[in-house]
This record gives structure tokens, C-alpha cells and sequence, in this order.
């Protein structure tokens, strides 16, 4: 696989710095039964890599210091492989924090994962499931054979245990990923195609839709350097950079957590590994910055600080935005 670090480090994306950190975004490891083609993480099935117990603990020890946290975001790989999941979650809501999982939706078919659904709906557990399209052949060209059927039998399910249903308070957001080279179309009037489609004929509901853009890095920014298009898509990014969409990006309130433990500032700079810089006494010269360190000096000391950029930054900013929580516009 192409390395794509060396082709972002030198940018003139404008400097950035860190506001209240009110969502943890913690990436569980990349193990995942799926082995998509836009997969900024490189996940799949042989990835070993998993947050240990010891890990979550001290996760758990860090939501209990610090109460300007309102989210924690669960990420992978599929998060739900890991076999610590569930007993964070419990921690997690029991806590009173929003949790999210971004679930895949063929996850909840696997071996060793029954009662999956019926204990997010019971933990009240966000759902944010990636479907990069509503068309069968869409999805399995990206994601693989037979996902597209297994997405819309996740979907159903869910929808049956009331996630998307009005009034339920069980929330099911979906994730568009543009196929190629290309920025996300307009968030809302795509939502409202999906949202057609699929209740005309796959009877199913959800809440919102949210576009991500495609970051060059990892499985997806190798591909373009293997194709010759990686400047060209470069070009696109920045191009449509809109300078409004600054004081909107998640990396100013979110620490993205990998499954060792070390902090980031997103989670694309975690699979580039470009750690969290910080000012002040926290870190005390470490090379990287780890829970450790915020369980001694507390999420207040990085308040201010610097954000590491480079030029894949220019995904979030291009066009309508693009963050974990769609688009920004």
C-alpha cells in the first residue's frame, strides 16, 4: 500500500486550535469483518488490533473526570468486535454520555454477535451506520458481495426494535460515502432520495443522512496514487475550500483515542499518526500524548491548544464540510 503522509505534510491549510473537548471518539481496533475500498482505517478481518481492558478502563476513568463530556463516539475496525464493546457502552451510558456506534450493519449478522441489536436499543445507543448508496450494485462493488442485503436486513431490524420510528428516541443515521474521486452532493437533497428509495422498497426509516467526503490516506488515498489521480483529488479539496467551514470542524471539540491509547486530534490524523501536540505540562516531553497523561492533568490543559493539520484537511473544509457528523454547511 502506498504511503500518502509524505504527499500531505507540507500544506498551507490554516492553522487551527482546540476549543472544549466535549466528545471522545474512541477507535476499539481494526478488526472488522468488512474490508471496504474507501476504509480510511485499513480494517478488515485478519486486523488484530484491539482496545484492551486495561485501555477502556482507564477510558472509563477519564469520562469520570471530566464533566464537560457529553459524547463518546465508538469507532473501528467494527467496534463491536472488540469484546470489551458492551461493557463500555453500560459504563458509558450509565454515565448519563451519548453513545454512538458506528456500526456497519452486517455486523449484526455475525457469529457471536446475537442480541446486537436488541442491546443498542436497550442501552439507547445512537446508531450511525455506513450505506454508500441505496443501490444494491453500488454497495457490493465498494463494500462486497452480498453486503448490500445484509445492510437492509441490519436496517430492518432495527427499524422493528424502533430505531427511526418517530417518537422512539432511538436514533439511526446513515452514512454516504461519494464512490470515487469526487465531494459528497448536497447533503439534504440526498438524504431526502434515500429516504425515498428505501422506504418504497425496502420499507425502511431512519433519521438523518450524513455525507462524508473521502480522505486521500490509507486504502482510499492509495488507490488514487495507484491510479495517477491522488493530485488531481487534491486539487478538488482545496479548490473548494470554504474558509467558513473553519470554526465548524470536529477536531476542535473531539479527541479521537486509538487502541493503544495514544490521542489524537481526529481520527484521520490517527491512521496518519500525526499525535496531538500540546502545551503546557501535559505530555511532559512523552513523543506522544496518552490517556495516561489526561488522567494526571485533565482535559482543561489541551483547551487552547494547537491542532495538528496537513493537507487532508482540506476534506473537511471542501464544499458543504465534511465531519463525523456530516456535512457542515
Amino acid at each position: 500500500m502506498h504511503a500518502t503522509l509524505p504527499l500531505l505534510q507540507s500544506t498551507a491549510f490554516p492553522p487551527l486550535r482546540r476549543g472544549v473537548v466535549d466528545t471522545l471518539q474512541a477507535n476499539l481496533g481494526y478488526l472488522c469483518n468488512q474490508s471496504c475500498q474507501h476504509c480510511h482505517v485499513n480494517a478488515g478481518p485478519k486486523r488484530t488490533e484491539l482496545m484492551s481492558a486495561q485501555t477502556i478502563a482507564a477510558l472509563v476513568r477519564l469520562i469520570d473526570a471530566s464533566p464537560a463530556l457529553r459524547t463518546l463516539d465508538l469507532t473501528g475496525g467494527a467496534p463491536e468486535m472488540n469484546p470489551h464493546f458492551r461493557d463500555l457502552v453500560r459504563a458509558a451510558r450509565a454515565r448519563g454520555l451519548r453513545v454512538i456506534d458506528r456500526c456497519n450493519l452486517t455486523i449484526l449478522e455475525e457469529a457471536g454477535q446475537d442480541g446486537l441489536a436488541a442491546f443498542l436499543a436497550e442501552q439507547q445507543v445512537e446508531v450511525v451506520a455506513s450505506l454508500p448508496c441505496y443501490l444494491e450494485d453500488n454497495v457490493d462493488r465498494q463494500r462486497g458481495n452480498g453486503v448490500f442485503h445484509s445492510s437492509m436486513r441490519g436496517l430492518q431490524a432495527l427499524n422493528a426494535l424502533g430505531y427511526g420510528q418517530p417518537g422512539s428516541g432511538l436514533v439511526l443515521n446513515l452514512v454516504y460515502n461519494p464512490q470515487g474521486p469526487g465531494l459528497p452532493p448536497p447533503q439534504a437533497a440526498l438524504q431526502e432520495d434515500y429516504k425515498r428509495h428505501l422506504a418504497e422498497r425496502h420499507g425502511v426509516v431512519f433519521n438523518r443522512l450524513l455525507t462524508l467526503a473521502n480522505m486521500p490516506i490509507q486504502r482510499f488515498g492509495s488507490m488514487l496514487i495507484s491510479q495517477g489521480r491522488f493530485n488531481d483529488y487534491m486539487g478538488v479539496l482545496r479548490q473548494a475550500h470554504r474558509p467558513e467551514n473553519l470554526a465548524q470542524v470536529m477536531c476542535r471539540s473531539l479527541l479521537s483515542i486509538d487502541w493503544q491509547g495514544h490521542v489524537f486530534d481526529c481520527d484521520f490524523n490517527q491512521q496518519l499518526g500525526l499525535a496531538t501536540r500540546s502545551t503546557g505540562p501535559v505530555n511532559s516531553g512523552a513523543p506522544r500524548l496518552h490517556l495516561d497523561d489526561l488522567l494526571a492533568q485533565g482535559l482543561d490543559a489541551l483547551e487552547d491548544g494547537p491542532i495538528r493539520v496537513a493537507d487532508h484537511c482540506w476534506g473537511c473544509t471542501a464544499g458543504q464540510g465534511s465531519s463525523c457528523g456530516g456535512a457542515l454547511a
